[in-house]
C-alpha cells in the first residue's frame, strides 16, 4: 500500500507539472456549493498591499460580475464572498496557506500560478505572484461568461440570475513558455486611423495600451512589443510605460530597436543625431542607448540588444561580426552602469532576424544570460531550431512568429491567412526543440487576428494540449466560448474551410492568372467560395442579434470579402479571355469586375461604420487590390484592368471548340436578320441557363428571319456533326400540326425540324412526350449535318424559324466529345 501511495504521489506531482490552458469548470449557473450573488450582493476582499495590477484586475472583475448577474459588487477589506490575494502580499492568503486551507506547494516557488478554491463560505483566488493572481481573477471572469474578447471582438456577455461555484482546487499550473506576447506592427493606416478616430491622438497613448494590456492578461500573456512604424511607445506618452508596469505587462522592443528605444525616437531627430552607424557615430548612439535604460530602470522590461540598420534594414552589406560584438559588449556595460547591478540581472534578448542569423552562423555568441530569439520566415515556417548543444544555452531560446508581414514576395496585412494547423505544427516544432523562453507574435493591427492570437497564447501556455490533427478542437472550443455551444460546430467548420481557402493564396497575391480559366478551375474555386459565403450567411441569420457583431468580425466579413475578391479576379480573367477571342461577352465580365470592386469597398465600409455601431472605424482600410510588387506603394485600391468592345455592336460572337464539341447560348449569335417590323428579343434568365431568344412580336410572320452562329472546327475537320437545338417547350398554339425551324451549316442543305408536333395532351403522346417534356420545360432536337473543311476553319450555323413564337435557348455542335449535360455546359460558356 505504501508503494501504491508513492506511485499516486508521483502521478499527482507529474500532473501538477503539466501546464494546462484553463482550469476545470467550477462555475455553474443552476446549482453548486456556494452562491456568489446571495442577496444580490457580492463583496470582494483584497489587501491594500496588493500590487496595482491585482487591484486593476479586481475592479475589472467587479464590473464583469455586475454585467453578468446585475449584483451590487463592493470592494471590502473585511470578510467577503470572494477573497483575492498574492502570497507575500496578502496576510489572509498567507494565513490560509499556513493553516493548510490552501496547498502552498501549488504556489510557493511557482511562476504566474493561481489556485482557486472554496474555503468555508468564501471563494478564494490566490496567486504565486501578481500575474498568477491576475490570471486567477480573469479565470473567474471567463468562467462566468466574460470572454477575453468581450471588448476587442464584441463578444456579448450573457446574463445569469445565479452564480454558483463548486468546491475543489482549481489551477492550470505554470506556463510552458516564460514570456508570451504580441507585437503590434505595420500599424498604418488601420490601427493609427482607428486610434485617431477613437482617442483623437496620432499615436497610441496609455488609454489605448491599457486596453491592449488587459486583453493580453485575460489571454494569460505577459509581454508586448509596441507599435513602431510611426509611434514611439516610451516617448509619445510617459504614462505608457508606467501603465504597463502597473498592470503587470512586460515590455520589450522589436528586433531592430535596441536598448528600450523606439526607432521613431531616432528617426524624428535624425538630423540632430546623425547617422545610425555604430562604427562612425558611437558616442551619440551610446548616449541614445543609455537614455533608454535609464527610462526603463526598475521595470520588468526585457532589453533588446544587438543592432540592425536604420529602418529595419541590414546593418552592413557584409557580416561585420566584430562590430556587432562590440555593440553588445558596450550595451551590457551601459546596462550595468545604469542599473547598478550585474548586466545578467536585467533580462535581455538578441533577435536573429533575417540577416542577423548570419552573424550567429558565422560564430558570434552572446553571454549566457541572454535569450536568443529565432524567427520564422515571416510566413509561418520556422527557419532554424537550436541543436542539442545549443539548447543548453542558459538564457534560453525564443521564437518570433508572424501572422502579419510587410515584405516580399507580397505584403500580408489585410486578413488572417494563417491556417490553424500550420501555426500549431510549427510552434510544436519550436517547443519540441527547446524554444520555450520567449514567444512573440507579430499581429499587425491586432484586428482581424483574434483567433490566431488566442491559439498562440494558449499554445504558449500549454503546447501539448492539442495535436496538429485534432487542433480543430481548439477552434471549436473558441467558438463555443464566444458564440455559443449550439453554433460552435458550424462556425468552426466555416472558419477552418475559409483558412484553407485563404492559405492557397493571400488576398494580396491573388490575381486573374492564379487559376485556369480554360480548365474550369476559376469557376470551381469561385463556386467554392460562393458556397462558403452562403453557408456563413445562413448561420448568421440564425444567430441572436447580440451575437452579430462578433460573427461579422470573425467569420462573415472575411468570408464575404475573400469570396468577392475571387469573383472579381475570375471576372477579370473571363474578360481578358473573351476579349482575346474578340467576343463581346468580355463586356459583361468587365461590368462584373466593376461591381465586385465596388462591393469590396462597401464591405470594408460596413466593417468600419456598421459593426458595433462604428466602434472599429478605420480598422479595415488596408489596401489590397492593385499590387504589382511586394509593397503597397500605390495610393488606393485600384480596379483591375479590363477590356471593352463596342457596346453598340450586337452579336459578333465566335466560339472555339473544346474536346470535340461547342456549346453556345442562343443569345450569343454572330449576326441576325429579321423582317421589317420584327426584332430578335432576348428574355434574360429564361430557360435552364442564360436566356431565351425569340422573334417578336409573335403576331408577325417569321419568313426571312434568321440567327447565325460562328464557330471553329479543328484542322482535321470532321465529315459530319450532330447539332442539338434546345428550345422552350412551346406548344403548337396555332394548332397547325407543329412549329418548324430550319438548321443549316455553311452553305449546306437546310434540315427542317418540327419540334413540337407530338406535344399534345392526348394519346399516344400524353405520357411518352407531352408530360415529360413540359416538366423539363425544354425540347431537344438533334440533326446530323455534313461539313466541309474551310481555309480558316471558320464555320456558320444558321437557324431560320418558319413560325413565330419559337424560343431558342442553346445550341450544341458535337463531333464526338460532348457528354450529355443537363445544362449543356462547355468551358467556352463557363459562367455564362
Amino acid at each position: 500500500m505504501k508503494t501504491l501511495g508513492k506511485i499516486l504521489t508521483v502521478i499527482a506531482a507529474l500532473l501538477l507539472a503539466i501546464p494546462m490552458t484553463a482550469a476545470e469548470q467550477f462555475v455553474n449557473f443552476k446549482h453548486g456549493d456556494l452562491l456568489l450573488n446571495n442577496g444580490n450582493t457580492i463583496a470582494i476582499a483584497m489587501s491594500d498591499k496588493e500590487p496595482k495590477g491585482v487591484s486593476i484586475a479586481v475592479n475589472n472583475l467587479a464590473e464583469d460580475l455586475r454585467k453578468v448577474c446585475g449584483a451590487k459588487v463592493e470592494l471590502s477589506s473585511s470578510k467577503a464572498t470572494i477573497d483575492v490575494g498574492t502570497i507575500g502580499h496578502s496576510a489572509t492568503i498567507d494565513r490560509m496557506v499556513k493553516a493548510g486551507q490552501i496547498d502552498g506547494k501549488l504556489l510557493h516557488g511557482k511562476r504566474e500560478t493561481y489556485v482557486i478554491t472554496v474555503v468555508g463560505d468564501q471563494l478564494v483566488i490566490a496567486g504565486s505572484d501578481r500575474r498568477g493572481t491576475i490570471y486567477g481573477i480573469y479565470e473567474l471572469s471567463r468562467q462566468i461568461g466574460v470572454s477575453p474578447w468581450y471588448d476587442w471582438a464584441d463578444v456579448p456577455i450573457a446574463r445569469h440570475d445565479r452564480l454558483f461555484v463548486n468546491k475543489g482546487v482549481y489551477t492550470d499550473g505554470e506556463p510552458a513558455v516564460r514570456y508570451r506576447g504580441l507585437f503590434l506592427n505595420d500599424e498604418a493606416p488601420c490601427l493609427t486611423t482607428w486610434v485617431k478616430n477613437t482617442y483623437g491622438t496620432n499615436y497610441g497613448d496609455h488609454r489605448f495600451y491599457a486596453r491592449v494590456f488587459e486583453l493580453i492578461l485575460r489571454l494569460k500573456g505577459n509581454y508586448l512589443w509596441p507599435a513602431m512604424w510611426g509611434w514611439a511607445f516610451y516617448a509619445d506618452d510617459p504614462e505608457n510605460s508606467k501603465t504597463a508596469d502597473e498592470m503587470g505587462v512586460i515590455m520589450g522592443t522589436s528586433h531592430h530597436e535596441p536598448m528600450a528605444r523606439n526607432h521613431q525616437e531616432w528617426a524624428r531627430r535624425r538630423k540632430d543625431y546623425g547617422t545610425w552607424n555604430y562604427a562612425t557615430n558611437q558616442a551619440t548612439i551610446d548616449k541614445f542607448f543609455r537614455e533608454g535604460i535609464e527610462r526603463m530602470r526598475g521595470t520588468e522590461d526585457i532589453v533588446t540588444i544587438g543592432m540592425r540598420g536604420d529602418g529595419d534594414e541590414a546593418m552592413d552589406e557584409g557580416t561585420n561580426t566584430k562590430l556587432l560584438e562590440k555593440v553588445v559588449k558596450n550595451q551590457r556595460k551601459i546596462i550595468r552602469q545604469v542599473t547598478g547591478k550585474k548586466a545578467s540581472e536585467t533580462p535581455q534578448m538578441w533577435a536573429l532576424y533575417k540577416e542577423v542569423q548570419d552573424y550567429y552562423d558565422a560564430g558570434m555568441r552572446v553571454p549566457d544570460d541572454v535569450t536568443i530569439l529565432l524567427c520564422d520566415d515571416n510566413w509561418g515556417n520556422i527557419r532554424r531550431v537550436p541543436n542539442l548543444k545549443e539548447r543548453k544555452h542558459p538564457g534560453g531560446w525564443g521564437m518570433y512568429y508572424h501572422v502579419d508581414y510587410v515584405g516580399a514576395p507580397r505584403n500580408s496585412k489585410w486578413l488572417n491567412v494563417t491556417q490553424t494547423q500550420q501555426m500549431h505544427e510549427q510552434l510544436s516544432l519550436a517547443y519540441d526543440h527547446g524554444i520555450d523562453r520567449l514567444w512573440v507574435l507579430n499581429v499587425g493591427d491586432l484586428k482581424p487576428m483574434e483567433y490566431p492570437i488566442t491559439l498562440f497564447m494558449d499554445m504558449a501556455w500549454n503546447p501539448k494540449e492539442y495535436t496538429t490533427p485534432n487542433v480543430t478542437s481548439h477552434t471549436r472550443k473558441f467558438f463555443a466560448e464566444n458564440l455559443g455551444e449550439e453554433y460552435a460546430d458550424e462556425a468552426a467548420r466555416i472558419y477552418n474551410v475559409n483558412c484553407k481557402y485563404m492559405a492557397r493564396v493571400t488576398p494580396e497575391m491573388l490575381d486573374r492568372t492564379t487559376y485556369n480559366v480554360k480548365t474550369g478551375e476559376w469557376e470551381k474555386v469561385t463556386a467554392d467560395y460562393a458556397r462558403l459565403e452562403a453557408e456563413a450567411l445562413r448561420q448568421f441569420v440564425t444567430l441572436p442579434k447580440e451575437k452579430h457583431d462578433f460573427y461579422r468580425q470573425l467569420l462573415l466579413f472575411p468570408v464575404q470579402a475573400m469570396a468577392n475578391l475571387y469573383e472579381m479576379y475570375r471576372a477579370q480573367a473571363m474578360n481578358h479571355y473573351y476579349y482575346e477571342m474578340k467576343n463581346p461577352a468580355c463586356n459583361e465580365w468587365a461590368d462584373k469586375v466593376a461591381q465586385c470592386f465596388k462591393r469590396d469597398s462597401v464591405l470594408c465600409r460596413q466593417y468600419n461604420k456598421d459593426i458595433a455601431g462604428g466602434k472599429w472605424d478605420g480598422m479595415m482600410i488596408q489596401k489590397h487590390i492593385g499590387y504589382t510588387s511586394w509593397n503597397d506603394a500605390f495610393p488606393a485600391d485600384m480596379m483591375p484592368e479590363v477590356f471593352l468592345m463596342d457596346d453598340n455592336k450586337i452579336g459578333g460572337y465566335v466560339f472555339k471548340p473544346s474536346d470535340g464539341y461547342v456549346s453556345m447560348e442562343a443569345e450569343h449569335y454572330y449576326e441576325s436578320s429579321c423582317p421589317e417590323g420584327t426584332e430578335w428579343t432576348v428574355y434574360p434568365y429564361y430557360g435552364r441557363t442564360l436566356s431565351g431568344v425569340a422573334l417578336t412580336p409573335y403576331k408577325k410572320e417569321a419568313k426571312g428571319a434568321s440567327l447565325t452562329y460562328r464557330f471553329t472546327l479543328p484542322k482535321q475537320c470532321p465529315k459530319e456533326v450532330k447539332v442539338i437545338v434546345v428550345t422552350k417547350s412551346t406548344l403548337d398554339f396555332q394548332n397547325k400540326g407543329g412549329m418548324v425551324y430550319d438548321v443549316a451549316i455553311d452553305n449546306g442543305k437546310a434540315v427542317e425540324v418540327n419540334f413540337n408536333k407530338t406535344l399534345v395532351d392526348r394519346q399516344p403522346y400524353m405520357y411518352s412526350d407531352f408530360y415529360p417534356t413540359i416538366a423539363r420545360r425544354v425540347v431537344e432536337k438533334t440533326v446530323t449535318l455534313p461539313v466541309n473543311a474551310t481555309g480558316d476553319s471558320l464555320h456558320t450555323l444558321t437557324l431560320r424559324p418558319h413560325d413565330p413564337g419559337i424560343v431558342f435557348e442553346k445550341i450544341v455542335i458535337d463531333w464526338g466529345g460532348y457528354k450529355k449535360s443537363y445544362l449543356y455546359m462547355d468551358e467556352s460558356e463557363t459562367g455564362k
